[in-house]
């Protein structure tokens, strides 16, 4: 392997993702030449053993080009959520970011990242799958906790697996919160967990107890229509798990192969004391 196909970049965003995928990276032999996104990456980063770690804010895409071409980094990962709000956030973008946000159409995730990669490629710069190191933390098929989905838990499954597919194609948010057939919550610019909690509010806002209809809240989790498995791959964390025993969700339905668990079969654990059941369909 030469020198040069032995380095990649790593452009990172908040959470475990990154550090994750670096990890994986130099357990492979691979030198990491990381850009570290100022709003968005966590600290410890830093203390990862990457070759180096550099230090751009979000609309510095210039910065992070010729960090990259300096570096001798021809091929990178995207790892790690930038919140899509941040596009309407207090940023000052580059020329070239600039350029880019007036040639959208739509601003939504895939259209900004994809345009991103885009202007990466033309650098020199190809942008991989940011799973390609991490295979065995994708989600396999099958029910992955010891309690599997009730019949009630399988019905509100399907119902939210379709509404949730007819929101991929607009690239709205990937999660949808259910609830006796009845859609409670849809993911958006806040991200899976604030929508959880918020179907959680909802729900305990009712006035009485329940008498026919059960509270109990359903999340299912997609991936979109063609999902680019370079950026904005569905991932669950332990904090999600938390999130939904709060919000008295039961189950949590989530595509094959699609989806990252960041912690592992940690994740699986917590879900199983918490008494969630975690299924895991063909999408």
């Amino acid at each position: 392997m030469s020198s040069l196909s032995k380095k990649i970049g790593l452009i990172a965003g908040n959470g475990k993702f990154p550090l994750l995928v670096l990890d994986a990276a130099r357990a492979q032999g691979l030198e990491v030449v990381v850009v570290a996104i100022k709003e968005e990456a966590f600290p410890q980063v830093e203390d990862k053993g990457a070759a180096s770690v550099h230090w751009v804010s979000l609309g510095e895409l210039s910065k992070l080009i010729e960090t990259f071409q300096r570096e001798g980094v021809r091929r990178a990962i995207m790892a790690g959520q930038v919140k899509h709000k941040q596009i309407f956030s207090a940023i000052r973008p580059d020329w070239r970011l600039a350029k880019i946000l007036l040639s959208l159409t739509t601003r939504n995730t895939d259209s900004l990242l994809d345009a991103v990669a885009k202007v990466l490629a033309e650098e020199g710069i190809t942008l991989e799958s940011s799973t390609s190191l991490l295979e065995p933390l994708l989600v396999k098929t099958g029910v992955l906790t010891r309690r599997a989905p009730t019949e009630q838990e399988r019905k509100n499954i399907d119902y939210g697996r379709a509404v949730a597919r007819r929101l991929a194609h607009y690239d709205i948010g990937q999660t949808v919160v259910i609830a006796e057939s009845a859609c409670v919550a849809v993911e958006a610019m806040e991200g899976t967990d604030a929508a959880i909690e918020r179907a959680g509010h909802i729900m305990g806002s009712l006035r009485g107890d329940a008498s026919t209809l059960s509270r109990a809240l359903i999340v299912v989790k997609i991936a979109k229509p063609d999902q680019d498995m370079r950026f904005d791959v569905p991932v669950i964390g332990l904090r999600t798990i938390e999130v939904m025993q709060a919000a008295g969700a039961t189950c949590l339905a989530l595509d094959a192969g699609k989806c990252l668990l960041l912690d592992g079969e940690k994740v699986l654990d917590a879900a199983n004391v918490a008494g969630i059941a975690v299924v895991a369909d063909a999408a």
